[in-house]
């Protein structure tokens, strides 16, 4: 399978993807660890793909979402975006909203949380 072939399939067969460096218990980067941490709060579950450990990977998924940065979260299949859209789209509620409409599972009031220590 090829890179592209397997990130599909992936992102295909998971509720939510997070391509990231490092893994959701020991996250390598700071961008990665602040998705992390925030889906990890909220109680998301939700697959972790360490792009450090597979240097295909790395550079194919910035090619399938036409995104050059990592960590990368799809939901259902739809790219959400990176570090900086996902903050905002927490502490402006659409993450909620976003993962409420797919049927995923998240802990609101954490989400909630976050948004009151951060007003």
């Amino acid at each position: 399978m090829t890179a592209q072939e397997t990130i599909q399939k992936t992102v295909d067969d998971n509720e939510v993807v997070l391509y990231m460096k490092g893994t959701k218990m020991m996250p390598r980067c700071g961008f990665s660890s602040k998705v992390a941490g925030i889906l990890n709060f909220m109680g998301v579950d939700y697959m972790d793909v360490d792009v450090l450990s597979d240097e295909a990977i790395r550079q194919g998924i910035k090619e399938f979402s036409d995104w050059p940065t990592i960590p990368q979260l799809y939901v259902k299949g739809e790219f959400v975006g990176g570090c900086d859209i996902v903050i905002e789209m927490t502490l402006s509620g659409e993450l909620d909203q976003m993962l409420a409409d797919k049927g995923v599972n998240f802990d609101k009031e954490k989400a909630d949380q976050i948004r009151a220590a951060n007003a």
